[in-house]
C-alpha cells in the first residue's frame, strides 16, 4: 500500500555563530569600531529575545542519537566556560575605555554576549526535552526506524538517494542526514525494502521506491 505524507517540517532554528576575533589585530578592531558607530543608535543596548524552539508535531518526541547529544553537550560546555568568559573580559575592559555609545569594541561584545547566552539557553531547553536513541541497539534491521541509513529511488526521475533519518537537531543536508520530521523521512518510517511510499512535496506528488535499508554508526 502506498502512503502519502505532505510536505510541513518544523523549522530548526540555530543562532549559533563562530566567535570573532576582533582583538586579534588593531586593524581588525578599528573596522569593526567603524562598523558598530553605524548600527541604528535606538537599538535596546540589552535586547534579549525568548528562545523559540522549533515546533514539534502533538505527541512527538524529540528524538536524537547519542552522538548529536554529546556534540550539543559539548557546545554547551564549551560557550559556558571558554567562549562566554572571554566575551565578558573583553566587554569588561572596553567598558572603561570612553564613551560606551561610540565604543565599538564594548557594543560588539554585547552583542555577541546576547547571541552566546540566547544560544545557552536554546541548547540546554533542548536537551531537557530530548529522548536519546541509540540506532546501534536497533534490533528490526528489516523496516526503517530512527537512526536508518535508507537508498531510495524517486520513480519520476529514476534517481537513487540515500539519507541517514537523524534528530530535528542534527539534521546536515551536506552529509545527507535528515530529520526524522521531514516529509521524506516521515514517509519512509516504518517502510521495508521494495516498499513504495508517496510524499507531496511544493513540486507536486513524489513516489519513492525503498531499495536498501541499513543501521550504521552515526558520529
Amino acid at each position: 500500500m502506498t502512503r502519502t505524507v505532505r510536505f510541513g517540517s518544523p523549522k530548526v532554528q540555530d543562532e549559533h555563530g563562530e566567535l570573532p576575533a576582533r582583538w586579534v589585530s588593531k586593524q581588525q578592531a578599528e573596522l569593526m569600531s567603524k562598523a558598530f558607530t553605524r548600527e541604528d543608535a535606538g537599538t535596546p543596548e540589552e535586547e534579549d529575545d525568548d528562545v523559540a524552539l522549533p515546533a514539534l508535531p502533538a505527541g512527538a518526541k524529540n528524538y536524537i542519537t547519542p552522538a548529536g547529544w554529546q556534540r550539543m553537550q559539548d557546545e554547551l560546555k564549551q560557550l559556558r566556560r571558554v567562549e562566554r568568559p572571554k566575551v565578558v573580559e573583553v566587554v569588561s575592559w572596553a567598558a572603561g575605555n570612553g564613551d560606551r555609545s561610540e565604543n565599538g569594541d564594548y557594543l560588539y561584545g554585547k552583542k555577541r554576549l546576547r547571541e552566546i547566552d540566547r544560544r545557552i539557553r536554546f541548547l540546554g531547553k533542548r536537551l531537557e526535552i530530548a529522548e536519546v536513541v541509540d540506532p546501534d541497539k536497533q534490533t528490526r534491521h528489516d523496516r526503517v526506524f530512527f537512526g536508518a541509513t535508507v537508498t531510495y529511488v524517486a520513480t519520476s526521475t529514476d534517481k537513487e538517494h540515500t539519507v541517514t533519518i537523524v534528530g530535528a537537531d542534527e539534521a546536515d543536508t551536506e552529509r545527507n542526514r535528515i530529520s526524522w520530521l521531514s516529509p521524506v523521512a516521515r514517509a519512509l518510517l516504518k517502510a521495508e525494502v521494495g516498499d513504495e511510499v508517496a510524499v507531496q512535496t511544493p513540486g507536486g506528488r513524489e513516489t519513492l521506491e525503498v531499495l536498501r535499508i541499513r543501521y550504521d554508526k552515526i558520529d
